[in-house]
């Protein structure tokens, strides 16, 4: 077994590989050459963002969800989940408590609850922009209609977060209802793209059924689509889910598909997410390290944090907002970055 600087070289100066070597990538992994990877990673994000960490205020309005993925828990089957709805005041009360923090970028999160029609998601983001009209307001409500995002994108909303979760058709039913399929998954973030949106998609690592085929097949769907946004993090299991009882996703794997991502996206944005904290108290900072550039913190009242899991052993449910955003400005600081005020849009993004 020799050396991957090749192929890691050949990934930082053609931004993609084929098949076989996305494949050789991880069954070839040593951590010789994977602190080679990271600092190439590392050096690519500072180059591109110098040391930066944009921040969006996460707000998770709904549990409720229309749908049944197996992985998941605040799946419509999980009768044991205790359920919430966050009003249109409350919800713009945590972005005013998160603009005086001084972020600028509003993230709408929650689970496929159709209670909420299109006209109620417009009207929504139209009062968030007017009370805020320096912000971006960001979507993350999963699979609607082409109209439905295009009556989005009119009322004001600026970026969509749709995770993938896995590009193959074959792993994809294993890990979701017959529902729902991975071609209705890609229609939409083609929608999306093509409406205008600032899109991310992203995959789980190490989710069961796995193999290195299927996270090569992800790469490759990520290189075809070019999203503005790629976000990523381990598997971590549910204990009222079916998948109860597999094994969490490896914390290192998750931190080498993350300085993959950022030498083949070496502009995009690229979350330390809350899971990769969660499975390591350090796993945030080590994401920066590794090329990440962006970090959510929660500016969800208090109370309904920890009705929001999607996975067991969510960090950060029983801070309040100043407390969490405070002690990530100065987990940033200890490491050499600092947290930012910007929008933080995508460079080659422009709203149409």
């Amino acid at each position: 077994m020799g050396s991957l600087r090749p192929l890691i070289d050949k990934l930082k100066e053609e931004r993609a590989l084929t098949h076989d070597e996305y494949v050789r990538m991880f069954t070839e992994r040593n951590p010789e050459d994977s602190e080679y990877m990271r600092s190439l990673a590392q050096e690519t994000a500072v180059a591109n963002y110098g040391h930066d960490i944009y921040l969006r205020g996460l707000i998770e309005f709904t549990n409720y969800c229309r749908n049944d993925c197996l992985y998941c828990g605040i799946r419509r089957s999980n009768s044991k989940a205790e359920r919430y709805r966050l009003t249109t005041e409350e919800i713009l009360d945590c972005c005013d408590t998160g603009y005086g923090f001084g972020l600028k970028t509003f993230v709408l999160q929650g689970g496929e609850d159709m209670t909420y029609t299109d006209d109620d998601i417009c009207t929504l983001v139209r009062a968030i922009r007017e009370k805020h009209p320096d912000c971006a307001v960001t979507l993350s409500i999963g699979e609607r209609s082409r109209e439905s995002y295009e009556a989005y994108y009119e009322a004001g909303a600026d970026r969509y977060l749709l995770r993938h979760e896995t590009s193959s058709p074959e792993h994809y039913a294993k890990l979701h209802p017959a529902e729902l399929s991975i071609e209705n998954r890609k229609r939409c973030l083609r929608d999306l793209k093509d409406i205008g949106f600032q899109i991310g998609a992203g995959f789980m690592v190490g989710s069961p059924y796995q193999t290195y085929d299927y996270l090569a097949e992800d790469f490759e769907y990520l290189r075809e689509l070019d999203p503005h946004m790629i976000g990523i993090g381990p598997f971590i299991h549910h204990k009222d889910t079916p998948f109860a009882d597999f094994p969490d996703g490896s914390y290192e794997e998750t931190l080498y598909c993350l300085a993959m991502l950022r030498l083949m996206f070496p502009r995009v944005l690229l979350p330390a997410t809350t899971a990769l904290g969660t499975i390591d108290p350090l796993g945030r900072e080590e994401g920066i390290r590794h090329g990440a550039n962006v970090i959510m913190p929660s500016l969800s009242p208090k109370d309904v944090r920890k009705k929001y899991l999607l996975y067991d052993g969510k960090i950060c449910t029983g801070e309040e907002a100043a407390e969490c955003h405070a002690c990530l400005e100065g987990r940033i600081s200890r490491i050499g970055y600092q947290a930012v005020s910007s929008r933080g849009d995508h460079a080659g993004w422009k709203r149409r």
